[in-house]
């Protein structure tokens, strides 16, 4: 073999090889001695937040109950997350959350065929707290408040019950901002450490609640990163979204077919007869791979579990990705993804905000530092 075909073989090998070390995690720190943790924890949180105590127990609380490992690069990445999505607030104030209320009852009501007086008019009728559900709508100032109307009103209401069912339109909250379904499924996998008060909806708008099922979702779960970054990207776009973003990165290197890196790889809830844009780029891989379409089918339906990164699909999209590229790849890439929320104002993306969270999380590491 030629010279420079040899130097090109060995430069090739060597860029996958360095790739796949970069992908592995780097070893955790040791856990802090609770007391430790929790004074660090005090430390690094705002000077101005009332009860600090408070916040640093229930933060290491959940650390501890999920045998999460508390060190200072993990407890900052809980505090730069809670830090950005509501300042350290158990229940932020949401701007004109009254009038994106109406516009969503307004939707729900044309999706369901109901119009949108009778809805309406339903909503006038008092409430248990003497109010009509209309004007404590109106006077609605954060999600937890918005979030009890809708409880007693599907609760209370026969329209309610039909209308809305378990479709509480108010899906995230607390201080991390997470997913009440999210919260709802943990639970429902893995228990809750605290007596519920209520409902696990209602948990998710406490701080000791909001903060478990936020630090859950950050980091209870195992993830090939070697950087907070994509954990923050994840926090924003779903689990592994970063560790997916990377394949659709590959696989658009292999076929030449642009695709969104949003980190979806099916299409969820839509019948293997309808591939999306991801798994028909991938199945013109087929006969390269040496895989069937129902074989490329499996290993995508893993991007939203762990270990889809040793599947035979991932390891030989990435083999011929870094063949045609000439060099490796990333393992993890933040997802392109536009943020769309009605309480959303301006224009922003998933990088943005694990880019954001990023900065914060390295600046908590550094007031650790000069705290130690």
């Amino acid at each position: 073999m030629p010279a420079a075909a040899l130097l090109r073989l060995f430069l090739a090998s060597a860029a996958v090889l360095l790739a796949a070390g970069c992908a592995t995690p780097p070893p955790a720190a040791p856990s802090l001695p609770p007391a430790e943790a929790r004074a660090l924890i005090a430390r690094v949180l705002p000077p101005s937040l009332a009860d600090r105590a408070g916040w640093a127990t229930d933060i290491h609380a959940a650390f501890a109950s999920m045998d999460l490992p508390a060190n200072a690069a993990n407890l900052c990445t809980a505090v730069a997350v809670t830090e950005q999505e509501s300042g350290f607030r158990v229940d932020p104030v949401v701007p004109g959350l009254a009038a994106m209320a109406w516009k969503e009852i307004d939707a729900q009501a044309e999706r369901a065929g109901v119009p949108r007086i009778v809805v309406r008019t339903a909503l006038r009728l008092a409430s248990p707290d003497g109010r009509s559900y209309a004007e404590r709508i109106d006077a609605a100032r954060t999600e937890k408040q918005l979030s009890d109307v809708f409880d007693d009103f599907i609760g209370i209401v026969p329209l309610g019950r039909s209308f809305f069912a378990d479709r509480n339109p108010v899906r995230t909250g607390g201080p991390m901002q997470v997913g009440v379904a999210f919260a709802q499924a943990h639970a429902a996998a893995k228990g809750y450490p605290y007596p519920v008060a209520g409902t696990i909806r209602n948990e998710v708008f406490t701080r000791r609640g909001g903060l478990y099922f936020g630090i859950a979702h950050l980091l209870d779960y195992p993830a090939p990163y070697d950087r907070p970054l994509y954990r923050f990207a994840d926090f924003n776009a779903g689990r592994w979204a970063s560790r997916n973003a990377a394949f659709q990165h590959a696989v658009s290197i292999a076929t030449g077919v642009p695709l969104d890196l949003d980190g979806d790889l099916i299409r969820r809830g839509a019948p293997a007869s309808e591939p999306g844009a991801t798994e028909l780029a991938t199945r013109a891989l087929a006969r390269r791979l040496g895989m069937t379409a129902a074989e490329i089918r499996r290993d995508l339906d893993r991007g939203g579990e762990a270990g889809f990164e040793r599947t035979p699909l991932h390891e030989k999209v990435f083999a011929l990705a870094e063949r045609a590229q000439g060099s490796a790849l990333p393992r993890a890439v933040l997802p392109r993804i536009a943020l769309a929320s009605p309480k959303i104002t301006r224009k922003l993306t998933t990088e943005w905000f694990a880019r954001r969270v990023d900065e914060r999380h390295q600046r908590c590491l550094a007031r650790a530092a000069a705290a130690g």
